[in-house]
């Protein structure tokens, strides 16, 4: 288990690609292999609790959080909610991205009953703004490199603002990518797409002290050929 931080009632963990956040009893998720571990680790008997104050979609790899007890599980969900929780993803996208440096605003609905998210208009029933600020990091042959700040969180938010604008994430056959990323496992549901969840900051909900995770990057970004040494 890659844990990237741990203090008090807070953990956070490197999420690899592939891996269901949070799933029903009898699923494989990060939740359940995570409770395993600490169970052992720590010698502990009976049920272990993990609150949940964010999540990252399946083939989504990086830092996220969870908290070892419902007071500070609490805290943390309406840190998240108060747009207190600053969020950074590296993002490879099809495509070459212009300006530098930029702001994608559109309106998003979520399809109901289904993992998919689609742009429409601000009039449409459900529609919901949806703010990220990017910045490249670097242009290479087939793909570009960004740096995305969300001022939103909606559902695959940052997949569809991209894929909507020709952009689509690397491996992210769900909107339209083409090029493919890391292993191409039968079961599609285990691939990932090069989208990680770069920084995390928040602030710890006992000692309030101002807490700044960097997850490392999954070994499939070394297929992109990108400048990874210059970081």
């Amino acid at each position: 288990m890659n844990i990237l931080y741990e203090q008090g009632p807070c953990l956070v963990v490197n999420k690899p690609f592939g891996v269901l956040t949070q799933a029903p009893w009898g699923i494989d998720s990060l939740e359940v292999r995570l409770k395993k571990y600490l169970k052992l680790r720590d010698n502990k008997k009976g049920d272990i609790y993990l609150g949940l104050p964010h999540r990252l979609d399946r083939p989504v790899s990086g830092a996220i959080l969870f908290a070892r007890h419902v007071r500070a599980a609490r805290r943390l969900a309406r840190q998240f909610e108060e747009r207190r929780v600053a969020k950074a993803y590296w993002a490879c996208v099809e495509g070459h991205v212009e300006p530098d440096e930029g702001t994608w605003t559109d309106w998003l609905y979520k399809v109901h009953g289904m993992a998919q998210a689609r742009v429409v208009t601000e009039e449409h029933a459900g529609a919901k703004r949806a703010v990220l600020h990017y910045r490249v990091v670097a242009h290479v042959e087939r793909v570009t490199w960004l740096e995305i700040d969300l001022e939103t969180g909606r559902t695959h938010q940052i997949r569809v603002q991209a894929a909507h604008r020709g952009l689509p994430v690397a491996g992210d056959a769900q909107y339209g990518a083409r090029q493919r990323f890391g292993p191409q496992y039968d079961d599609v549901r285990q691939r990932g797409i090069a989208l990680h969840a770069r920084h995390l900051a928040f602030t710890h909900p006992t000692t309030g002290e101002s807490i700044d995770v960097v997850a490392p990057l999954p070994d499939a970004w070394q297929e992109l050929e990108l400048p990874l040494a210059a970081m």
